[in-house]
């Protein structure tokens, strides 16, 4: 068995134009100063990082690793989230996520979706730059305004969409097969892998490609109502990255899953800070050391109620106290007996 690494956090939500949060020696400082020894980079901010840059300047990404060095603190992943949600985009989100786009491209689905394609792959080749194997990303969409069916939907039409979403991904998974980087999917409502069985959709499509796998996070499972438990014992093979996030679903007379249109505040389903929530971390921390998952337990803060500096510092020890220091050892060895083949036969009458 292995140990996770941790803890580590997502800087995406603690990013700013004001100080320690608007530069990545700052906000390392500031991480570090909370125990944390590892961050997880959004590609798309350049006041922590220019992913463009890193994907042609080795020298860069030893800048970037070296400043973050000094605080004691590593990078543990990259992510294109807003990038990755760019190379697919139903044209009902063409306004609604250009923003996510580079200015020159908005407005222009075509330029705006081979604009985030070479981030993505930028960002894999910065990854490979820093010795890191695996990147954060969406799937992005074109088959989930259809996710309930109704009107009925036409037959094939989520086929077609799950068929050019592949052909969009294949030439990204393959630059990361040769970069020696896993893409891991976010599994994500809003996204077209959003569970289990869309993953596999997909992953059919690319012929299993080894460089498709997750990013496992469930806070996205609880406002689903899927099992988050048994998924890791699902797709154990394929979870190379995990969020670190709690939420709760509070159903009432009123609202369910889909929780009426309202805000964070008021849905049955929302987001909460570590512990706060409903999610048995003991038990997923548990299985993921069962697995042997040696990866980050990367703290992404997103709550309705509390304010993100104290999610971040109360954070950082709830993941040190769930981390699971992996025995070496039976506890039992104590009682070995020390028997041999010869002794094993005797004991089972066999002479």
């Amino acid at each position: 068995m292995k140990t996770l690494k941790g803890p580590a956090i997502f800087l995406a939500q603690f990013a700013g134009d004001e100080a320690p949060f608007d530069s990545l020696d700052s906000i390392g400082r500031w991480a570090a100063s909370l125990g944390y020894k590892g961050v997880q980079i959004p590609s798309w901010d350049k006041r922590l990082f220019d992913v463009e840059k890193a994907a042609s300047s080795k020298d860069y990404c030893d800048e970037i690793t070296g400043t973050l060095a000094q605080h004691g603190v590593q990078v543990t992943e990259l992510s294109t989230h807003l990038q990755g949600q760019l190379v697919a985009v139903h044209p009902a989100y063409d306004e609604m996520f250009d923003g996510f786009a580079a200015p020159e491209v908005r407005g222009n689905p075509k330029a705006r979706q081979e604009w985030a394609v070479n981030q993505v792959k930028a960002a894999i080749k910065a990854s490979n730059h820093m010795g890191i194997s695996a990147h954060a990303t969406f799937s992005g969409a074109l088959a989930w305004p259809y996710v309930y069916p109704w009107p009925q939907r036409p037959a094939g039409l989520i086929e077609t969409a799950f068929d050019e979403l592949a052909r969009r991904w294949s030439p990204i998974l393959d630059a990361a097969e040769d970069a020696g980087v896993d893409i891991c999917y976010e599994i994500h409502p809003g996204e077209d892998l959003f569970d289990g069985v869309t993953f596999e959709m997909f992953l059919e499509r690319v012929r299993n490609h080894p460089r498709a796998n997750i990013l496992y996070d469930p806070s996205h499972f609880v406002l689903q109502q899927l099992d988050y438990l048994d998924f890791i014992d699902i797709y154990a093979d394929r979870i190379r990255m995990f969020h670190v996030k709690d939420a709760e679903f509070n159903p009432t007379g009123r609202q369910g899953v889909y929780s009426g249109y309202q805000s964070w505040v008021g849905r049955a389903g929302r987001f909460r800070s570590l512990g706060d929530g409903q999610v048995d971390f003991g038990a997923i921390f548990s299985k993921l050391a069962a697995i042997d998952f040696d990866g980050w337990a990367v703290l992404e803060w997103e709550c309705a109620l509390k304010h993100p500096e104290d999610g971040a510092r109360e954070g950082a020890e709830f993941i040190k106290n769930h981390i699971i220091r992996v025995t070496e050892k039976a506890f039992d060895d104590f009682a070995d007996g020390g028997t041999d083949e010869a002794a094993n036969r005797r004991i089972l009458g066999l002479g």
